[in-house]
């Protein structure tokens, strides 16, 4: 017997991140290699009682208090089970089958995976071979039937960022053609420019920030939409009743209220990053710095064999690319100096046995 399969979700082509990575020193995710400090984990995983487990999620008592934490009002915000399900609800509430969405390519590829599982057309506006992608590309590429646009900022994996004025240009010719478009910041402790301001003052323009980076709760998902109160009106329609979930919000909670604990956080991974970038090119490799929580080396074997050595003999993983612009390449996720230590031991050995 044959069952129905909506044809968009059948035709979707998917890759998923391979699973196994426990025993692994991971560094392929842009995840925290190390995360929390166990101590304050511990701290908050006592609160953590059967009744709590048994109750169904509140968020209204974080968004509260996150609130405070950026300095916009409750009713700006929306917190959800990670930013990959803020992608999807955006995508439900303001896209339109057979319409358009825009984002640079390449980029995060969630974006092109919602595209095709809600028939959307995909228009991507590619980077050139210094890896710089024209705005006015952008501008243009913004049609009329365009109903949403992704700006990654800094964007995953190449790390550009925007300028003020070219998010105010882009959001200008988005508000002409009715599009909203949605600025990622995934990344925004570690390129502090951030464009929520836009989001609060602007019908069109959404800003997402997420756990999962510097925070370093990945496991748990959460992801916080900003937006004006009438938008967050109109996605709060599209979001499962009971979406991120409890342990997510008192981490997330806890997290902000820790006395010194997001100021510490940038500190060790800023050290780690320049640690490593200096490392790296001191013994003559072309490194980028992608503004986000990690960055770029061009390897002087064959990056896929280096990966593979890292891999398979040193347990060490690290992100290799198909995309042409970036095949000489490895992403490395970044953490403290020990931790760019174990990493730069590993890759040397990696290299030399290529």
């Amino acid at each position: 017997m044959k069952v129905h399969v909506d044809p968009h979700i059948r035709d979707t082509y998917r890759v998923f991140p391979a699973e196994g990575r426990g025993a692994y020193l991971r560094y392929d995710m842009n995840e925290n290699p190390e995360g929390l400090p166990a101590a304050f984990v511990q701290r908050v995983l006592r609160e953590i009682t059967p009744e709590f487990l048994a109750t169904y999620p509140e968020p209204s008592r974080f968004l509260g208090k996150y609130a405070a934490f950026l300095s916009v009002q409750p009713e700006n915000l929306l917190a959800v089970n990670g930013s990959d399900m803020a992608i999807r609800y955006l995508m439900e509430t303001f896209g339109e089958e057979g319409k358009e969405i825009v984002s640079v390519a390449p980029t995060f590829e969630m974006y092109g995976v919602n595209a095709s599982i809600l028939g959307y057309r995909h228009v991507t506006v590619p980077y050139d071979e210094a890896l710089n992608v024209n705005v006015d590309d952008i501008v243009a590429a913004i049609g009329p039937d365009a109903r949403i646009v992704f700006l990654t900022n800094p964007n995953n994996p190449i790390g550009n960022v925007y300028t003020q004025d070219e998010v105010r240009r882009i959001a200008d010719r988005a508000e002409e053609v009715g599009a909203v478009v949605v600025v990622d910041e995934a990344y925004h402790y570690f390129y502090p420019e951030s464009f929520v301001q836009y989001a609060l003052t602007r019908r069109n323009m959404i800003v997402l920030r997420t756990f999962s980076k510097l925070f370093s709760i990945a496991a748990l998902r959460l992801g916080i939409i900003i937006a004006d109160p009438e938008l967050i009106g109109y996605i709060r329609n599209a979001k499962l009743t009971f979406d991120a979930n409890s342990v997510a919000l008192l981490f997330a909670e806890r997290i902000i209220e820790e006395p010194g604990l997001t100021e510490e956080l940038i500190r060790i991974e800023n050290e780690g990053k320049a640690y490593v970038l200096q490392e790296l090119e001191g013994n003559g490799y072309e490194c980028r710095d992608c503004r986000g929580n990690f960055i770029f080396v061009r390897t002087k074997k064959d990056a896929h064999r280096v990966e593979e050595i890292l891999r398979e003999e040193k347990k060490l993983l690290v992100h290799a690319y198909r995309h042409p612009l970036l095949r000489d390449f490895l992403r490395v996720s970044v953490g403290s100096r020990a931790a760019m230590e174990r990493f730069l031991k590993l890759f040397y050995e990696a290299e030399s046995e290529a």
